[in-house]
């Protein structure tokens, strides 16, 4: 569209131009990470921050808000920007600082843990003055309160070694602040053991939270321009107007003095280019004329082996499903993403690692999983994979982790989101389990009986139908009488008896089905028997009166002698 607009000066190029910067800003600024921090410093420096300082304000305060665990990265980035646009990074300050009075004023304590760790980070970048992190500190100590001292503590821990290093006598004094409270006892028990292991912290000089990691570490002391606003200055401008379009007069012209910076800042990388390639062409113009048909071969494309879009589809799938307040808000969120066919796996995995980090179980992850799993017969395929996947590997888990990921599974099949033919994975025998996959098994049946009811459960399981008896023949194995009384000795142990009782009455029958599977097999041998004995009568029944004459005449000479 920007194309097709002859007039670059137009209010309508203006505001696709702005749309276009401020979606870039965005785009950079989520994406930013310890790893590829220096490249989206070069892609951020090549767009006009200049016109669009209050778009990267405004960007870096909601991404750093939705995702606190990277404040430290938020706040270099914005170190390097503010040494080449020291007017970026007073303008942040500003509006953090603005951000925090009406957070601590409407006593929003989650606000007030992300702004004062945003600023913590920018005293440890030397961005901001060491001088607010102290008024900082003093206002949160002068009336305290449970939730104040909470801030103060969460301060402290981020910018502690820095404070220690710069101000070591008003460093003391916040602790005798902090020591004054402590003998006051007027505070939550929570809250001083808090405050104890802030003196803990401070006793090991803050081992294991520095104030700048190394990759952080990006900026020259003597290049860093520090900002002295004072936290409680009444005179500060947002400049609220810098976030909305507004047309330029002398646009074109503008849009040249912001090139002319930076080529400045980042060199005229063309001209580079043309130089080497002009002095190549003079050396050999053979090599310059192979180059460009290896250029012009499509088979010839720059493959990343790095995953590094991979790994910015994984970051973004897990802060959207972090930052979200319920399952349907993370549902919506997630399907706006634009995944590439076979990608959807990815997001199963990450949902299901998700699930098994958290310290108890959240149905919140369950219902997320329905939801993509009734959207999308896509998403059951993987759901299906990724349970084979834990299953053959659950001795990997530690308890935790396979308790979350059985209720997970447990709430799929129980809402039949996921058809049942994943059970015929497991494959319930001494030999096939380990105690890991037997717990799995276990936490998974007592889910379902929950879920569903023990009588319910019972009947789908027993179901007639040939493709769920086949989809349940590994849990409730007939082949062996050994592997029977195993299954039927588990589902007793734990609780589930009752799911036994079609296994108990085949294993108390099996003696007469064993009977009965022989009977055949006699009848057919003395059908065998009896045509064999036919063909001998003759000479039996020749036999038969042969005895039949002798017979008679012992009975004949017995009489003779006893009538002598």
């Amino acid at each position: 569209m920007m194309r097709d607009v002859k007039d670059k000066t137009s209010v309508e190029y203006q505001r696709m131009a702005w749309d276009a910067l401020r979606k870039s800003i965005n785009g950079l600024v989520n994406k930013v990470n310890t790893s590829n921090i220096r490249n989206i410093l070069k892609e951020l420096i090549a767009e006009n921050l200049i016109r669009g300082r209050g778009l990267f304000a405004r960007s870096c305060m909601k991404s750093q808000m939705a995702s606190p665990a990277f404040t430290h990265v938020f706040a270099g980035l914005v170190a390097v920007i503010n040494t080449k646009f020291p007017a970026l990074g007073g303008l942040l300050l500003t509006r953090i600082i603005l951000q925090f009075r009406r957070a601590f004023k409407r006593n929003d304590k989650p606000v007030l843990l992300a702004v004062t760790k945003f600023l913590a980070h920018l005293v440890n970048q030397r961005v901001a003055h060491e001088v607010i992190a102290l008024e900082l500190l003093m206002l949160l100590l002068e009336n305290p309160t449970d939730d104040s001292i909470e801030v103060a503590v969460g301060f402290l821990k981020e910018c502690g070694a820095y404070l220690l290093e710069i101000s070591p006598k008003c460093f003391q004094m916040i602790f005798d602040r902090f020591r004054a409270v402590l003998h006051e006892g007027e505070i939550d028990k929570r809250v001083q053991f808090m405050i104890e292991g802030v003196f803990a912290l401070r006793k090991s000089n803050f081992q294991g939270h520095p104030a700048i990691i190394s990759e952080l570490d990006l900026v020259e002391e003597g290049d860093q321009e520090t900002h002295q606003i004072s936290l409680l200055d009444k005179d500060l401008d947002p400049e609220s107007r810098l976030d909305i379009f507004a047309p330029d007069p002398d646009y074109l012209e503008n849009e040249k003095k912001y090139e002319t910076i930076k080529n400045s800042i980042l060199g005229d990388e063309k001209e580079e280019k043309d130089g080497s390639a002009s002095g190549s062409e003079e050396e050999d113009d053979e090599d310059e004329g192979e180059e460009e048909e290896d250029e012009d071969d499509p088979s010839q494309s720059i493959q990343d082996l790095t995953e590094t879009n991979l790994v910015n589809l994984r970051r973004t799938i897990y802060l959207t499903i972090m930052s979200s307040v319920d399952f349907e808000e993370a549902g919506h969120k997630l399907l706006k993403i634009k995944l590439e066919p076979g990608q959807e796996k990815e997001l199963c995995i990450m949902l299901l690692e998700c699930c098994s980090q958290e310290r108890t179980y959240l149905r919140y992850y369950g219902l997320l999983g329905q939801r993509f799993c009734m959207i999308n017969q896509v998403f059951q395929q993987h759901f299906d994979e990724c349970f084979l996947g834990q299953y053959t590997t659950i001795h990997r888990l530690e308890t935790n982790k396979l308790r979350n990921v059985a209720k997970f599974f447990a709430h799929l099949l129980g809402t039949d989101a996921l058809p049942w033919t994943t059970l015929e994975y497991i494959n319930l025998t001494e030999e096939a389990t380990t105690s890991s996959s037997r717990i799995f098994i276990k936490i998974l049946f007592q889910e379902l009986s929950e879920h569903l009811g023990l009588q319910k459960l019972n009947e789908r399981l027993t179901d007639p139908d040939e493709q769920m008896q086949r989809n349940v023949g590994g849990i409730f194995p007939r082949d062996n009488p050994k592997n029977t009384r195993f299954a039927i000795n588990f589902f007793t142990s734990i609780g589930l008896g009752g799911l036994t009782d079609s296994l108990r009455e085949y294993l108390k029958n099996m003696p007469r089905f064993i009977m009965e599977q022989q009977k055949p097999v006699e009848s057919s041998d003395d059908e065998s028997s009896d045509s064999e004995s036919s063909s001998s009568e003759p000479s039996s029944s020749s036999s038969s009166e042969s005895d039949s004459d002798s017979d008679s005449s012992s009975d004949e000479r017995s009489k003779k002698r006893r009538k002598k």
